[in-house]
């Protein structure tokens, strides 16, 4: 993994070294070239590049823009301050330099440091600078070797925060005001998945790490501020893979009086402009094949897409024991993995069937970037149900290369009806089902308060960057991903 050749320890030349406390910077290293040759300029970094060449001594300096070439010159600098400094420097060592530019005859543009000061010392040998960290496991476990030897991991992270702060941006540009909830909940909602639990000691009560701030952001909506949005981190104790996580971030937000189709103009206009500020282009390639979120973004119905993959009339089939009859007759069982006795009958809520059915074969081949639309009434307690159908939702997804990337809704603000669905949500818990939400009694009677008409969106941040930066899974994109025990 490391160049162990130009490693050196502390001591190597003469006492003990002392790090220092603090360096004055005037220009970033990626600024330097562009400063004229008889300008003074002061920069720091890690020195990722060093070489000895008799009387010349070369090296580059990278800080947080990038990388510069710095050079000693024992022509112009005294004897003896250049025997220390050359022989001083380590791969990895932080050090402070003040010089003017040159060019060298190759062209390279160059600091001629006339100062150095060594700021630290690197203790351990830095990555190859050729074969950066190339074991995929260590570069998730020991990131900070990952960004300094890999540009592309340093570029990915550069992008994501430039969209991130180009959604803030967007979002405020628009009248939303970023608010904070709750990550320790007394009860889960706003998402079918598994939480995790703790126990907060002073308080001496059990809590949950948020699926989703829904519920909470819906009450700062009830609250007066009718357009609000929270982004950050979400927990759900399920499986991990290329597209999931346990621990990821999520944007959330909802505008009062808009509906889901609201929501749809909004999204894609939000992800347009995303792109063609932060990435240059509406066209990504990912994985060899091109995406294209040029508009407009073809809708596809959920109902008539599993009809067509599979058979099954969702409109038809609209309970947990004819949908399990039905797999059997149409021979899906193995397809959704449920082929091994007991499988299909320990399935008991007809929303968790029908979303199996749809995630194994329909999904997986929705490629470019679509509106998935009119979901199952039966799908998401805290949806609105469609005037003209009552059977569907007033909801859209988005998905790309078989990823959902966000999920909206006109949102439910009956609180009858709402008790209603929580009560069945309820009632299926309690018959095995343990990715169903809870009852929150604070809510509803925020709800029997009054709700605006309102929609809100959820926007899945690592999925959406993996797919602008080529990231075959999530874990590429997530600083430090937690991992298994070694």
């Amino acid at each position: 993994m490391a160049d162990m050749s130009e490693a050196q320890t502390p001591g190597d030349h003469g006492e003990p070294f002392h790090p220092a406390g603090r360096y004055l910077v005037d220009t970033l290293a990626a600024d330097a070239p562009s400063c004229p040759d008889d300008a003074t300029i002061q920069l720091a970094g890690r020195v990722v590049l060093w070489r000895r060449f008799g009387s010349l001594a070369f090296g580059h300096l990278q800080d947080r823009s990038g990388k510069v070439q710095i050079s000693l010159n024992k022509r112009e600098l005294d004897p003896d301050q250049f025997k220390v400094w050359s022989k001083s420097i380590s791969l990895g060592d932080f050090v402070g330099v003040r010089g003017h530019m040159w060019t060298t005859d190759k062209g390279e543009r160059t600091v001629a440091v006339e100062d150095l000061t060594i700021l630290n010392k690197a203790r351990l040998p830095m990555p190859d600078k050729w074969a950066g960290v190339a074991d995929t496991e260590l570069r998730y476990r020991k990131r900070y070797l990952d960004l300094l030897a890999n540009e592309e991991s340093r570029a990915r992270f550069l992008l994501r925060s430039q969209v991130i702060a180009r959604i803030r941006s967007f979002l405020e540009q628009h009248g939303f005001l970023e608010v904070e909830t709750p990550m320790l909940q007394s009860a889960t909602s706003g998402a079918a998945a598994r939480p995790f639990s703790t126990h907060h000691n002073a308080l001496d009560r059990d809590f949950y790490l948020r699926i989703s701030p829904e519920t909470y952001l819906k009450r700062v909506v009830a609250g007066g501020f009718d357009r609000v949005y929270e982004l950050g981190r979400n927990f759900r104790n399920e499986g991990v893979d290329s597209s999931h996580l346990q621990e990821f971030t999520m944007l959330e937000w909802y505008a009062g009086y808009w509906d889901y189709r609201d929501n749809m103009a909004f999204i894609q206009e939000l992800i347009t402009t995303v792109l063609d500020d932060v990435v240059g282009s509406l066209q990504v390639e990912y994985e060899g094949m091109t995406l294209d979120f040029a508009p407009p973004w073809p809708e596809v119905d959920y109902r008539e897409a599993v009809r067509d993959a599979t058979g099954i009339d969702l409109t038809v089939v609209s309970d947990v024991e004819a949908l399990k009859e039905a797999l059997r007759e149409h021979g899906l069982l193995a397809r959704l993995g449920l082929d091994d006795p007991g499988d299909l009958d320990q399935q008991v809520s007809y929303a968790g069937l029908v979303d199996l059915l749809y995630k194994r074969t329909v999904r997986p081949h929705l490629v470019q970037p679509c509106f998935l639309t009119h979901h199952p009434a039966e799908l998401v307690p805290l949806a609105r149900r469609s005037d003209s159908d009552p059977t569907r939702l007033d909801m859209f997804q988005v998905v790309v290369n078989g990823w959902e990337i966000v999920k909206a809704y006109s949102e439910l603000i009956d609180p009858v009806e709402q008790r209603a669905r929580l009560e069945e949500q309820v009632a299926l818990r309690e018959a095995g089902d343990d990715e169903t939400m809870m009852m929150e009694e604070d809510f509803i009677e925020c709800m029997e308060h009054g709700m605006p008409p309102m929609s809100g969106l959820g926007l899945g941040i690592d999925r959406f960057v993996a797919l602008l930066t080529d990231a075959s899974t999530l874990r590429d994109v997530v600083l430090f991903p937690q991992m298994r025990d070694v």
